[in-house]
C-alpha cells in the first residue's frame, strides 16, 4: 500500500488513472442531476 510514489513501475499510473475515472463518473453524475 503506497500513496503517491511506488517502487513498482505502472502502479502509480494505474492509481492516477482510477482516480481520473472516478472523478469523471462523479462529474457525469453531478452534470445529470443539475440538468434534470
Amino acid at each position: 500500500m503506497c500513496n503517491t510514489t511506488c517502487p513498482t513501475p505502472g502502479y502509480g499510473q494505474g492509481n492516477t488513472f482510477v482516480l481520473i475515472v472516478v472523478l469523471f463518473i462523479l462529474l457525469i453524475i453531478v452534470g445529470t442531476t443539475l440538468l434534470y
